[in-house]
Formats: structure tokens, C-alpha cells, sequence
């Protein structure tokens, strides 16, 4: 139980939901502390009641942070990149402060698919591509420890969960059909949330000669949905929650208005949402991994069917989670 995690940027979905698996009755027991470095606090007050010290990163310069880690005596980074159009440079800042404090487990959140994507047509996805190779270059120092998740893409943060489609609910039962711009052929696997952070709560808690388990370090692990969809099996899991709908093809413009007059979500991650969308209409979303889920956890991944109905059952129940 030596264990102590700092996890960096928790505010969104994946942040807290990350947190809140760690301080359940299977994760607690196997670390000590846990921290969420955070600009925004006002975000995380709910995840200070759980157990959690909330760390303020107020600094300009990677220094500062620096020393806040140091001084939380963490000794594992879970890192979660921003729902921002500029990851690059923040992420950069989070590789020299966790070097400089002597952080030796560190655990990236990134996007499938950031590596097939092109500069041209997907240059935010490209981004992960790019945060991973920066945090490769940490690999020379002794007794490092990295995992690098990939999952597809991004909303909540980094990756196209199965919630993703619940953006579109109010548009769904106002149209009666589920309008993306993929078309008619091409298909992909969402992930459902909760897969997400089951897989990174145990890679953070393992422990090895080296700080994280053998059987993690150095690993790069893809993580999908075990069922590729197009978009008429898509519109058919989605009826699972008690709308029936069609599925519609739709154009970049419609795609483009649509998430403007439908959704909340903010100008970035609609972004990356269509650049998503752009990568499934080239072709290159066409595979499922979910092999090293499975060998972590003994489980298997949430299909579309199983998250629906999940989810109507819960709305059913005033409970959505």
C-alpha cells in the first residue's frame, strides 16, 4: 500500500470517473493517497469528499508544478490530456514537471487511431501521436516506468466512448434517426467509459521490481470496443435505450451544424469529434483490440447492445451514470 497516485486533469468525466473506481472497495486497499492537480478546483470539490487532495496548478512554468509534486510525495502520474485544441504544450509541461520530481510510474490516456491519422485532415488527433513520442524520449531515465492506453477517440477526453452517442439523444428523438457523417459502409468499435478507467485503476495500482508491474511497463495498449459497428448496427444498439432509430449519412456541414444546435460539448471537442468521424469514413477504425483488457481485468468489454441497455435502465431509475 506504499502506492501514492497523482492523477492530472481530473475535472472532466474521465477524471472523475477514474477517481471514483480507485476509491472503491477493490482499488482503495492498494495505495496510499491520491492526488488531482487541476487549474480548475471549483471542478474537483466533489473528488476532495471522496478522499482526494486537490493540488492547484496556479504556476506558468513547469517548476512550480514541479515542486507540488515533489511535495505531494507521488510516486505515480495518470495523465489525462485537456478537452483544449492545444495539448501539445501543457502535456510538455506535465513530462519535465513529473521528470524533475522524481516521478517514476508515469501513465498516459491517448486516442486509437492518432497514429494512422494525417496531419492535413486530423492535425488534434495527430496530436497524441506526437504527446506519445515526447513521452517516449522519458524512457533513457533509470527505473522509469510507462504505459501509454489508446482508445478511441475523443469527447470526454481522449477516446470514442459509446457515451459519446448519447450527445445526439434529444436529436435522435426529435428526428427519429441517428445522423453521423461516416457513411454507409465503414464502421468502428466504441469503447464504453467505465472499460476505460477498469483498465488504467489497475495498470495504476500494479507493482513490480520497477515501480509498475512487468507486465505493463513499456507497454503501448489498444483498447476498443469488442463489436465494430456501421451505422445502421450503431442506430440498432442505440434502440437499445428505447428510441428507435435509423441510421442517416450525413455530410460534414449537417455534421458540423448538428453538434452546434444539439450538444453542449465545447468548440474543441467537437472538434476532434469530426476529425474522429474523418478517420472512420477513410477506413482506418476497421478493427477491435481487446485482448489486453481482457487479460488485466478477466473481463470482457461492454458492447453497444449491453451499454444501451444498461443506460435506459438506469434513466428508468432517475440514476443515469
Amino acid at each position: 500500500m506504499s502506492r501514492s497516485i497523482c492523477i492530472v486533469a481530473p475535472e472532466g468525466r474521465t477524471g472523475h470517473s477514474i477517481t471514483k473506481l480507485l476509491f472503491s472497495n477493490q482499488f482503495r486497499p492498494k495505495f496510499k493517497k491520491l492526488f488531482c492537480v487541476t487549474l480548475h478546483p471549483d471542478k474537483c470539490k466533489d473528488l476532495e469528499e471522496m478522499g482526494a487532495e486537490i493540488i492547484t496548478h496556479t504556476h506558468a512554468e513547469p517548476t512550480g508544478f514541479a515542486q507540488s509534486l515533489k511535495n505531494s510525495g507521488a510516486d505515480t502520474i495518470f495523465i489525462i490530456p485537456p478537452a483544449s485544441t492545444r495539448k501539445l504544450g501543457p502535456e510538455r509541461d506535465v513530462f519535465t514537471a513529473a521528470k524533475a520530481a522524481g516521478i517514476k510510474n508515469i501513465v498516459l490516456l491517448s486516442a486509437a487511431g492518432a497514429d494512422l491519422a494525417v496531419e492535413k485532415n486530423q492535425p488534434r488527433l495527430r496530436q497524441f501521436a506526437t504527446i506519445e513520442s515526447e513521452m517516449m524520449h522519458l524512457r533513457h531515465l533509470e527505473g522509469t516506468s510507462q504505459c501509454i492506453i489508446r482508445h478511441h477517440l475523443l469527447l470526454q477526453s481522449a477516446g470514442y466512448y459509446t457515451e459519446n452517442l448519447l450527445l445526439y439523444e434529444n436529436d435522435m428523438k426529435n428526428s427519429g434517426r441517428l445522423r453521423l457523417p461516416i457513411g454507409h459502409e465503414n464502421s468502428f468499435a466504441p469503447v464504453a467509459l467505465g472499460d476505460v478507467v477498469k483498465l488504467a485503476a489497475n495498470i495504476l495500482v500494479s507493482e513490480g521490481p520497477n515501480g509498475l508491474s512487468d507486465q505493463f511497463r513499456g507497454q503501448l495498449i489498444t483498447l476498443t470496443g469488442p463489436m465494430m459497428c456501421n451505422g445502421v448496427e450503431l442506430a440498432a444498439a442505440v434502440s437499445q435505450a428505447g428510441v428507435n432509430v435509423e441510421f442517416a449519412d450525413i455530410s460534414d456541414a449537417e455534421a458540423q451544424e448538428q453538434l452546434e444546435s444539439n450538444t453542449d460539448a465545447n468548440p474543441s471537442q467537437k472538434e476532434y469529434l469530426r476529425e474522429y468521424y474523418s478517420l472512420v469514413r477513410e477506413g482506418k477504425t476497421k478493427y477491435v483490440s481487446t485482448l489486453g483488457f481482457a487479460s488485466i481485468t478477466g473481463e470482457e468489454p461492454t458492447n453497444p447492445h449491453e451499454f444501451f441497455k444498461k443506460y435506459e435502465s438506469a434513466k428508468k431509475r432517475h440514476v443515469v451514470e
